[in-house]
């Protein structure tokens, strides 16, 4: 069976035993599987799950629709391919079955808001959450996975059992997912059966962005030879059912291949399904008073809309047509006849334009936050394979010499392919901090200063007689800064505890700011734009013999605890941790902690 070409850029695997590396690319409407076995000595070979369940009549389909129907007791009943069709439908309705769809979006971080325009996703069903529903979705794929490999393989059943034990995953999702949607998807993993729930099964769970993962697919597909040759920046745009990623990168090395991010990547919610959810709004006023204005009636023409008019759009100036039922269907009032709906293409260009608008001012923003040094943007995705969208790209970046391209092979598994090329050939050695991120600490009061005047009811006393305030915002990594993968950004703090038990549970808070350039004095932990990011715990329990006991000004004992806060930003996953040293006669310190905040 013959996998994807590397195009000469991969090395052999190093590892000392075979194993398998999967790539679960769970999309908002459509996901698929990419695999490779990773043989000692060999270079690995990007293969792509094919074949599922209710799709064997299909070949080479390399996406599934993100659908799951749940009974009433939270028990799946179809998943995939299997739940569409008259025939499910018709059984989820006797049933009375719960079909869950866009559950992918449910992960969001709070601080996207994301427009329905006035509809609501289907409720989850009875004691289902949404990193169970995602779970069960990754179980459901995993599953298909193992029955391709055993089937399609020569002695698959043998190859799998050989693996089953070793298979690492790699989980991608949008440019604007952070850690704690990471942690979710893990959680979900587990909950799914894909690795068990120990510090070794967690290790086999890698995360990508769906930007950095469809770079990849670009250089593996030679759509990259090109502007790699000159050395210009290039633009990825991943523009799938429900997220459009945009991705930065500039060639760094050849021999190997290097590149690094130019700018922050950016995510938004302009993927295809919005365009579908405004052409539900639209389709509801505009057959307001007629038959085919029913729930039902809607339902079935938006599919339509979004099966054949929204795929084929290409010309404003042309009427389009909604093809949706027999020759008898008939209400000139509204534009139906011969059972299909006309609109004017205007109407249709209507229904892109918010999407169309957004990716143009991002790709913008990205073009402007390089400096001009990219030159060409390369479209992916399902999304990707809309000829409005891509000539639209192509006619509003002209002016700034911005070329255009698409792959002429299938895009829409793009992320998947690159996934696997993410975990096998690591071509991004730095990447852009997207936003700042420090921790809390408390900044000596200065009565003198008008706005510490008006904190001072929340002063607090140190053992050791200063007084502070809370709530003040120490940066350790700022927004925009190129971080290599060794990068480590650091700052030592020490804290002031009057009991040594309290050692034992130490956390510190991680904060992300998310808002301009310019740091901020205070963390506003009602505003959208600060954001918990994860605690970091550490046992310092076993310094507590080297600490030496102090007296303050009233009396209390008190003990000091030098530690240090260290963010890896470099990898695809944000990483922090607590250093400390048993030496605690070592006073390099630069902000002071006070521990029982955090706790």
């Amino acid at each position: 069976m013959a996998g994807k070409s590397t195009g000469g850029i991969r090395k052999p695997y190093v590892g000392d035993r075979r194993s398998l590396v999967v790539a679960l690319d769970v999309g908002t409407t459509f996901s698929g599987v990419s695999y490779a076995f990773l043989n000692p000595g060999e270079v690995p070979k990007i293969h792509g799950v094919t074949r599922y369940p209710g799709q064997e009549h299909v070949t080479g389909n390399t996406k599934i629709p993100s659908i799951l129907y749940y009974d009433r007791d939270g028990v799946v009943k179809a998943a995939g391919a299997e739940a569409e069709g008259a025939q499910i439908e018709a059984l989820a309705e006797d049933e009375e079955w719960t079909k869950v769809e866009l559950f992918k979006l449910r992960l969001r971080p709070k601080q996207m808001e994301l427009d329905m325009n006035g509809m609501k996703m289907t409720p989850l069903p009875a004691k289902k959450s949404s990193e169970s529903v995602f779970g069960d979705f990754l179980r459901y794929l995993f599953s298909c996975s193992r029955k391709f490999i055993e089937d399609t393989h020569a002695n698959g059943k043998n190859l799998w059992m050989a693996v089953e034990k070793d298979i690492h995953f790699v989980l991608s999702h949008p440019n604007g997912w952070e850690g704690a949607q990471q942690s979710r998807m893990r959680r979900a993993a587990i909950f799914g059966g894909l690795v068990p729930d120990t510090d070794e099964g967690k290790s086999r769970i890698r995360f990508v962005t769906e930007g950095e993962a469809s770079m990849h697919a670009c250089i593996l597909s030679g759509l990259a030879a090109d502007v790699l040759a000159t050395g210009n920046g290039f633009i990825v745009a991943d523009a799938g059912g429900g997220t459009l990623d945009i991705s930065s990168y500039v060639l760094r090395g050849t021999h190997p291949l290097i590149i690094e991010e130019v700018a922050p990547p950016d995510c938004l919610f302009a993927g295809s399904v919005f365009v579908s959810r405004r052409a539900r709004v639209f389709l509801e006023e505009k057959l307001k008073g007629s038959k085919y204005g029913s729930p039902d009636s809607l339902d079935h023409i938006t599919k339509r809309f979004d099966e054949t008019t929204k795929r084929l759009f290409r010309d404003k100036n042309d009427p389009q047509y909604i093809h949706f039922g027999s020759p008898l269907d008939k209400d000139q009032k509204v534009g139906i006849r011969g059972g299909q709906l006309k609109l004017t293409g205007a109407e249709v260009a209507e229904l892109f334009e918010p999407s169309i608008h957004s990716a143009v001012a991002s790709i913008i923003k990205q073009f402007e936050a390089s400096r001009g040094i990219v030159k060409a943007v390369w479209l992916v995705g399902g999304f990707a394979a809309s000829s409005w969208l891509f000539s639209q790209l192509q006619t509003r970046l002209a002016h700034l010499n911005i070329v255009v391209n698409r792959p002429d092979t299938q895009t829409s598994k793009a992320v998947a392919d690159g996934a696997i090329g993410f975990f096998c050939d690591h071509h991004v050695s730095a990447r852009i901090s997207r936003f700042m991120y420090g921790v809390e600490f408390l900044r000596e009061i200065n009565m003198q200063d008008q706005e510490h005047v008006s904190r001072q009811g929340r002063m607090l006393r140190l053992p050791s007689g200063p007084q502070y305030l809370p709530d003040a915002f120490d940066c350790i990594l700022k927004k925009s800064v190129r971080v290599k993968e060794s990068s480590v950004f650091s700052r030592k703090y020490y804290t002031e505890v009057t009991n040594l038990a309290s050692l034992s549970v130490f956390e510190i808070e991680i904060w992300c700011y998310r808002g301009g350039e310019e740091i901020p004095k205070w963390i506003e932990r009602d505003s959208p734009q600060f954001g918990s990011l994860c605690f970091v715990r550490a046992d310092l329990s076993k310094i507590t013999n080297a600490a030496e006991p102090q007296k303050g000004p009233n009396g209390q004992t008190y003990w000091t605890i030098v530690f240090s806060i260290e963010i890896h930003f470099g990898l695809t996953e944000f990483k922090a941790r607590m250093k400390y040293t048993e030496d605690v006669r070592v006073r390099h310190v630069h902000i002071l902690l006070f521990a029982n905040h955090f706790v």
